[in-house]
């Protein structure tokens, strides 16, 4: 299954190579171009001589992760974060480590010694280490190397009333969105391009946009969802369950009202449910493409997902299905002449 498949590759930023790999087995055969830049952005093109709209599709390949800054004489290994990792979601988490994906356990002080005042408050970052079993440094060191970098090692599994976990809806989600509207045929321009170190400042859409020049750009993505218990409705951002969400205002872009009222008018013109992201914090690659150059049309489509960032994410399988299906009508209006840049 692709989302199996994509969520459990390995690519924190700056890491992406495993997850970039099986990018471009799934698009190759769909596309007629598809190749690296120098920061290792994945672009695929499709269609691009035909006449129309030049249509850049985004979606970032990277994930939040740990790196591995130092080996304790003991063997426990203290890292840092890459990207938005929350401290408070760590302790006892497995994770797998470097290419040969060493397993390991994040640990921390137990409980019971913790003294009262430790225990009023989360640990902090530099409490925290990674445990491989090593007996002492030159162990550890024997089988991990400064530098390498950590992901949570959490299978794909699809639970409850057609939803999933995983570790990385953020953004294998939008990942499969977009190699689902690779697999069809637009009879418009389109760019494929799945991105680097999104996490850790929408760095590789800013090199791509660049040289793509999109008339028009969509960064697929997953957001932040927290419609949980006693959560008040303006902070919730999303909620799971009711489609694909629409940006109004987040930490980087104003929507241009003019795409915004498009989406809502091709989600209502084909019966696709849709949302609006209800929170201004954070942002995503379209905070970058929108300013390249002499400036990009266009805005975000998002798929709500519940505990981001976190070793396990949960996403609505209904949601997902909705945004590929929002997606290829998005183009096939484009393609119509259904929105003028």
């Amino acid at each position: 299954m692709l989302l199996k498949r994509l969520t459990e590759a390995m690519g924190p930023s700056g890491f992406e190579d495993e997850i970039r790999g099986v990018l471009r087995e799934e698009v190759e055969g769909c596309v007629d171009r598809v190749y690296t830049d120098v920061l290792g952005n994945l672009i695929c093109e499709k269609g691009v001589h035909q006449p129309g709209p030049r249509v850049m599709l985004d979606a970032h390949m990277d994930e939040v992760g740990l790196m591995i800054t130092h080996a304790e004489e003991n063997g426990l290994l203290r890292f840092r974060p890459l990207g938005g990792v929350d401290p408070r979601v760590l302790v006892s988490k497995p994770v797998r480590i470097g290419e040969d994906k060493r397993f390991g356990v994040i640990g921390a002080k137990p409980i019971h010694l913790q003294k009262a005042e430790e225990r009023r408050k989360p640990l902090p970052l530099e409490s925290l280490y990674i445990d491989i079993g090593a007996r002492d440094r030159d162990d550890a060191l024997a089988h991990v190397r400064l530098g390498d970098v950590a992901v949570f090692a959490t299978r794909y599994e699809e639970i409850g009333v057609r939803c999933a976990k995983a570790k990385s809806f953020d953004d294998r989600a939008g990942c499969a969105v977009l190699v689902e509207a690779l697999r069809e045929t637009h009879p418009i321009p389109v760019y494929g391009v799945f991105t680097v170190q999104e996490e850790i400042g929408l760095r590789g859409a800013m090199a791509a946009a660049y040289r793509i020049q999109p008339d028009i750009a969509i960064a697929l993505e997953g957001t932040v969802c927290f419609d949980v218990a006693r959560a008040p409705g303006h902070g919730q951002g999303t909620v799971l369950g009711r489609g694909p969400a629409f940006t109004l205002q987040d930490g980087r872009t104003l929507a241009d009202r003019r795409f915004l009222e498009f989406l809502v008018h091709v989600a209502e013109r084909h019966d696709i449910p849709y949302q609006f992201r209800r929170v201004k914090g954070g942002s995503n690659d379209f905070g970058a493409i929108h300013r390249t150059r002499a400036g990009v049309v266009g805005g975000s489509i998002s798929i709500p997902v519940r505990y981001i960032h976190a070793p396990a994410q949960v996403m609505s399988l209904e949601d997902y299905e909705n945004t590929v299906r929002l997606v290829r009508a998005v183009l096939a209006e484009l393609a119509k002449g259904g929105f003028q840049a």
